[in-house]
C-alpha cells in the first residue's frame, strides 16, 4: 500500500474531520561565480512528508523523513493528537474549510531541457565567459554570476479523495557588474527573476551580449549625476522595477491572512481590510491587477495548491477598485466565501502551508502606446529600470523604493543618466497616480524566488508582470 493511502486511512479511522499528506522531494542547485573564482557549486535534496489533520476546528501538523509504514502511522497519530489538543484552545467554532471538489490529476512544468541534466561543465564555462566579458572593461573591478535551479516532485492526497502528482521546475539566473571610479562605485545587474521552464530559456537569453550591455551601463551609472532635492515629478517605471513595487504594495496587502491580522510579526498586516471590498479606490481606473496561477511559465503555476485547489485566474484590483483577495480553504470562510482561490503553499515538506501571493500582474494598456510615446509625453520626470532598495510600513501603506538604472526626462527626451534615485509614496496615492500603461507588446514577467513570510520563515515563489507605466506627481529625489 502507498504511504499516502496508509496515512489517509489512519486519519479517517482516528476520526479526523479532514486530513492531507504532501510527500515532497525538493532538489536545488546553486552555482555562484565571483570574478573568475567559483564560490559555490552545490546541489542538495530535501525529502520527506508532512501530514495535516483537522479535528474539532483545529489543525494538527507533523512531518517525518522516515519512509516506513510504522513511521507514517506515528506521524499521522501525532498530527491528530496535536489537532485534538489545539481544539481545546480554539476561539468559537474554530476553522471551517471552504468547499472543494476532489481531483485525480498530474501536472508537469513544460520544459525541453531539464537544467539538472545539463552538464556542470557547460554551465560553468558559460558563467566564466559572461564574467570575463564584463571584466574586459577596465572600470569593472568586480563581477558576479549566479545560477539557481530548483525542482519539486510532490504527491498530494487528502481524505476527500484527491490524488495529485505535481512536478515543477524553475531557473533563476543573475549577473552583476560593479564599476569603480575615483569617487564612487555602482552596480548594474541583469535579473529577470526565476521562470518556470527549462535550460532552453538560458540558451535563448544571449548572455554574452547582455554582459556587454550590463558592463557598459554600470560604467555609465558610476559616472552619472545625482538627481538632487526631492520634489514632485513624473515617474516611468519598467516592468522589472514594477515587479517589486506591486509585490510589496499590492501582493502582500491582498493576502487574506494578512488582511485578517493573522500575519503581523513578519512584514506586518494590511490596510486593505474587508469592508473596502468592491468600494475602495485602490488605483486609477486603468489599473487592473490579476491573480493568475495558470500563467504560462509562472512560478506559482503548479496545477494545484497545497490544499488541492486548482490554479485559477481572477481580478484582485478591477478598474482601480479592490475586488478580491488571494485566499485559501482556511481563510476564505472568514469573509463569507465558500471557495478558495488556491493560494495555500508550503516551502518544504516540513512546513505547514500558508496563504501566499499568487502570480500577480498588472494588465497592459488597452490602446496602442509605446515606451517612446510615454517618454515623449513626459515633460519632467525620471525613468527607472530594475529593482533596488525598498522599505514599507507595517500596514503596507507608506513606502520608499530605489532602482537599478535611472534616466532624467526633460521635454519628452532622455536627458541624462542618474544614480542614487529614490521615490516615496503611499497606498492609495501611488496607484491612483497611474495615468498611462504601455500596451501588451511591452508586457514582461518578473519571477520572485525569495518571498519571505511567517515565523519560522518560509520562502515562496510567484511571478509578477507589467508593461512600462507612468505615475504623475510622485515625490522623487536623489540620495547621497
Amino acid at each position: 500500500m502507498k504511504y499516502q493511502e496508509i496515512a489517509m486511512g489512519i486519519a479517517k479511522d482516528l476520526g479526523a474531520d479532514y486530513a492531507d499528506i504532501r510527500i515532497q522531494r525538493t532538489t536545488q542547485e546553486w552555482i555562484y561565480l565571483e570574478d573568475t573564482s567559483f564560490k559555490q557549486n552545490a546541489q542538495g535534496t530535501i525529502y520527506g512528508y508532512g501530514i495535516r489533520v483537522l479535528k474539532d476546528g483545529a489543525w494538527g501538523f507533523s512531518h517525518s523523513n522516515i519512509f516506513s509504514e510504522e513511521a507514517v502511522k506515528k506521524t499521522t497519530q501525532k498530527a491528530f493528537d496535536i489537532a485534538k489538543f489545539s481544539a481545546k484552545l480554539k476561539k468559537g467554532d474554530g476553522i471551517k474549510l471552504a468547499n472543494e471538489k476532489s481531483y485525480i490529476a498530474k501536472y508537469d512544468t513544460p520544459l525541453i531541457k531539464d537544467p539538472f541534466k545539463v552538464p556542470i561543465r557547460e554551465k560553468t564555462e558559460l558563467m566564466l565567459e559572461i564574467s570575463k566579458k564584463m571584466l574586459n572593461y577596465e572600470p569593472i573591478k568586480k563581477t558576479m554570476v549566479y545560477f539557481y535551479s530548483k525542482k519539486e516532485e510532490k504527491i498530494f492526497a487528502s481524505t476527500i479523495g484527491t490524488e495529485l502528482e505535481i512536478n515543477t521546475c524553475f531557473i533563476n539566473p543573475m549577473i552583476v557588474a560593479y564599476a569603480f571610479n575615483e569617487n564612487d562605485n555602482q552596480s548594474r545587474q541583469f535579473d529577470d527573476g526565476g521562470r518556470a521552464t527549462g535550460w532552453e530559456w538560458i540558451e535563448s537569453l544571449d548572455f554574452i551580449k547582455k554582459a556587454d550591455t550590463i558592463a557598459q551601463e554600470a560604467i555609465t551609472k558610476v559616472n552619472a549625476d545625482v538627481l538632487g532635492e526631492e520634489k514632485r515629478r513624473t515617474l516611468i517605471l519598467d516592468p522589472n522595477h514594477l515587479g517589486l513595487t506591486m509585490h510589496e504594495s499590492v501582493g502582500h496587502p491582498t493576502e487574506l491572512d494578512r488582511v485578517l491580522g493573522w500575519e503581523a510579526d513578519y512584514a506586518g498586516v494590511s490596510f486593505a481590510t474587508p469592508e473596502k471590498l468592491k468600494n475602495y479606490q485602490y488605483g486609477s481606473p486603468i489599473v487592473n491587477f490579476v491573480g493568475d496561477n495558470t500563467l504560462k511559465e509562472g512560478l506559482a503555476t503548479s496545477g494545484f495548491d497545497d490544499d488541492g485547489v486548482p490554479g485559477q485566474k481572477w481580478f484582485i484590483i478591477k478598474d482601480g477598485i479592490l475586488n478580491e483577495y488571494g485566499t485559501t480553504r482556511e481563510t476564505a470562510p472568514y469573509i463569507g466565501l465558500d471557495y478558495s482561490r488556491g493560494c495555500n503553499r508550503a516551502t518544504f515538506y516540513y512546513d505547514q502551508p500558508m496563504n501566499r501571493i499568487p502570480n500577480l500582474y498588472l494588465l497592459p494598456g488597452k490602446n496602442k502606446y509605446s515606451l517612446s510615446d510615454m517618454i515623449r509625453d513626459t515633460e519632467d520626470g525620471v525613468y527607472i529600470q530594475g529593482r533596488g532598495s525598498f522599505s514599507i510600513d507595517q500596514h503596507r501603506v507608506n513606502f520608499q523604493f530605489g532602482g537599478d538604472y535611472f534616466w532624467e526626462i526633460k521635454n519628452g527626451k532622455l536627458h541624462r543618466p542618474l544614480k542614487k534615485v529614490l521615490y516615496r509614496s503611499n497606498n492609495p496615492e501611488f496607484w491612483n497616480a497611474c495615468d498611462a500603461i504601455c500596451d501588451e507588446r511591452y508586457w514582461k514577467p518578473f519571477g520572485v524566488v525569495n518571498c519571505g513570510k511567517g515565523q519560522p520563515n518560509q520562502t515562496a515563489i510567484m511571478t509578477h508582470g507589467a508593461s512600462p507605466s507612468r505615475f504623475r506627481n510622485i515625490r522623487v529625489g536623489g540620495s547621497q
